[in-house]
This record gives structure tokens, C-alpha cells and sequence, in this order.
């Protein structure tokens, strides 16, 4: 979309809480590709350019611009889609918006998370000097140094470098007009949304102690520290940034995802949404949904006798990495090993021998622990 907007996307239920993303300078809402789809089960995920960023129309900004007045574009956008409340994680600068909106306009924010960001950035004439290089010679010379910026050594994002390079040079110059101008340190105890902070160990351009400052300084605020990450995290380290992002902003659609994790244990819930992705997410929305808040969560059946009818259904059906993971299950709900061979026993006679003797092994191994591979069926 263009207009008087900032380019944006959206994607999620219209009708679920939105979750705006603000990209770092220099990039598109491309930073977020490997993240925002697992966010799309429970949330209106809203991706937006900056301007003279990706799509979105460099006259949105002009020199001498601060941090302020992207902060109005932002709101602009929000208002532009009906949104009088929304949840809000930017990387960097956008992380910096962020932090502008919650302490400015707290009525407008009900929780943010930001990723490699700060209350102020490097000195302002390190800015002003970028800028009047740009301006000069566009962006290729800023260009040729960011990967060692962004990135740890070996890793790449061309599409990011590639964004950087066709970003406006007078528009990525007032951004860094504004980078100069911000220093919000004095605002930082005010902000009261609770807050998310996330650094990469390896960043050289906002350093783990810039997130720290920021958690120490904002009450109640949260700090994760990411190894083998720089400053582009969401690029470089997605599923780390993504388990993040879903705790904090509470992916837990009503009581399913508690009630998935009690019974199926929270490593094989964490890869499960770890591996979501736009094809697969609305799927993940289901099964929490319906077969977790509402069939397993009915209280008409224990769990116990729950986890019987699942080892029986999937043996009948062949599902074997399924009956894998909840011959687990069944232990974590009470069943001792003995009822878990009854209940397979009790398959032979109306499942068929062959059926059952495959469910004795695969039993068998999961009972005594021995090492097991979770097919990419295993869903739960």
C-alpha cells in the first residue's frame, strides 16, 4: 500500500490483538520473514517500512527529522487500520520507535519488545557524519561495511544487503538525522507497558550493555541475551528471537498451548512453534484451539483416561511417531507402564495383532528411554 501510509503488510486474523514490527535502519520488512509467520496463529502481525524503505514513499520523511516524527507515522498507520491498542517489537531504530511510543503514548501500547536497541545510540556526529555521507554518495559506501555490522562473521543476508543498497539516500539520511537527535534515557522510567529486551552477544552496534541499560532503567522489563547473534538477530538467529517474542507477548491461545505443554512437555511444543511457518501456522492455531482448549482441557475425562483413548486411536490408525510421543505423554498423566501395555494388549483384540506389535515396540523403546527421532508428522 502507499498513500500517505507507510508501506505495510498484514497477515494473521483480522479479528486477533495486532502486533506491529518496525524494521532496523537501512532494512525492509523482510528482518522479520523468518519470524512474523510463527506470530500469525494469535496475533494481527502488521510488518511496515520505513520511508525510503522497502516500498513505503521516501516523502514521508524529510531532514531534521526525529524519532518523534516517525513515531507519528507509526500511529498514522495504526489509526489508518482501526487499531486503538496494539502490542509493538522493532529491531533498532524501530526498536527505538517503540520505545518513543510506549513512554509518549502509553495509551497506545499494551506491551512492546525490543531487539537490539537503545536509549541512545552511538554519538550524534557518528549520525550526522553517516548522513552527509549518504546524502553525497547514496548508500553503496555504507553498504560495502554493513555485513560486518549486522552479522557475525559467516553468516549473510543478501536480500537485507541488497534492501539497504536500493533504500533513499535523502530518506535513510534523515533517518539518521533522527538516530542523532534521540536520547530517551530521561523517559525511561516511565514507560510502564511491560517490556521485552533483546540483544545479540556479538553486536557491535549496540552492545549487550545498551539492552541492559535499558532493563535496568524501565521497571519490570525483561532481558534476553542471544549467543551467536549481532545486531540483525531476527535475521540471524529467527527461532531464538521468535520463542521469545511468543512468550512475551503470550502465544498461549486460552489455555491450549498450557495444556499442550503439560501433556506433550515443552521442548516438543517449543519445536513445534519454532517450525511454524505461514503454510503451516493456521494449522498450529487449530490444534491449540480445539484438540488443546477444548477436548483435551474438557474436564468430563481425566487425562489418564484421555491418554488410553490416544494410544488406542493411534495404534488403530498407524500413527506411530503420534503414539511415540504420547506413550510419553501417558506417563506424564499418571498411567504406569503395566495400564499402558494393557491398553495396547487391549488393541490386539480390536485393532489387530500387527497393529498392536508395532505399538509394543515402539512402546517398548519410549518406556525405556532409548534414543527416538520425532518424524515431521509429530504435531501433537
Amino acid at each position: 500500500m502507499t498513500g500517505d501510509l507507510l508501506h505495510h503488510t498484514v497477515e494473521g486474523p483480522p479479528a486477533a490483538p495486532a502486533l506491529l514490527l518496525g524494521n532496523s535502519l537501512g532494512t525492509s520488512t523482510a528482518l522479520w520473514d523468518d519470524v512474523a509467520p510463527g506470530l500469525t496463529a494469535a496475533r494481527r502481525v502488521v510488518r511496515w517500512d520505513l520511508p525510503g524503505h522497502g516500498a513505503s514513499p521516501a516523502r514521508l520523511v524529510s531532514p531534521g527529522a526525529t524519532v518523534a516524527d516517525l513515531a507519528d507515522r507509526v500511529l498514522e498507520l495504526a489509526d489508518g487500520l482501526g487499531l486503538d491498542r496494539f502490542c509493538y517489537a522493532g529491531v533498532s531504530l524501530g526498536g527505538a520507535i517503540g520505545l518513543h511510543l510506549a513512554a509518549h503514548h502509553p495509551e497506545r501500547v499494551d506491551r512492546l519488545a525490543v531487539v537490539s536497541s537503545s536509549a541512545r545510540f552511538s554519538a550524534p556526529e557518528q549520525w550526522r557524519e553517516r548522513a552527509a555521507l549518504v546524502r553525497r554518495a547514496g548508500t553503496g559506501p555504507v553498504a560495502e561495511t554493513a555485513a560486518t555490522r549486522w552479522f557475525t562473521p559467516g553468516f549473510t543476508h543478501p536480500r537485507l544487503l541488497a534492501d539497504l543498497r536500493a533504500a533513499d539516500p535523502a530518506a535513510y539520511a534523515a533517518c539518521c538525522d533522527a538516530l542523532a537527535a534521540y536520547d530517551l534515557r530521561p523517559a525511561l522510567p516511565e514507560i510502564a507497558a511491560p517490556l521485552l529486551v533483546v540483544c545479540g552477544r556479538e553486536d557491535p552496534v549496540t552492545p549487550p550493555a545498551h539492552s541492559r541499560e535499558l532493563a535496568d532503567a524501565i521497571p519490570g522489563a525483561t532481558l534476553t541475551e542471544l549467543p551467536g547473534a549481532s545486531h540483525l538477530a531476527p535475521a540471524e538467529r529467527p527461532r531464538a528471537v521468535l520463542a521469545a517474542l511468543r512468550t512475551h507477548f503470550g502465544h498461549d491461545e486460552g489455555n491450549g498451548t498450557t495444556v499442550r505443554r503439560a501433556v506433550l512437555g515443552d521442548a516438543h511444543v517449543d519445536r513445534a512453534q519454532a517450525g511454524t511457518t505461514a503454510f503451516t501456522a493456521r494449522f498450529q492455531d487449530f490444534i491449540s484451539r480445539y484438540a488443546w482448549a477444548e477436548v483435551w482441557a474438557d474436564p468430563t475425562l481425566t487425562r489418564r483416561e484421555r491418554s488410553l483413548i490416544t494410544l488406542t486411536a493411534l495404534t488403530a490408525h498407524g500413527h506411530w511417531d503420534e503414539l511415540a510421543m504420547h506413550v510419553r505423554a501417558a506417563r506424564t498423566n499418571g498411567l504406569h507402564d503395566q495400564e499402558i501395555g494393557a491398553a495396547l494388549l487391549q488393541t490386539a483384540v480390536y485393532c489387530g495383532v500387527p497393529a498392536a506389535n508395532k505399538a509394543f515396540r515402539i512402546a517398548q523403546r519410549e518406556l525405556a528411554d532409548e534414543p527416538r527421532h520425532e518424524g515431521p508428522e509429530s504435531r501433537g
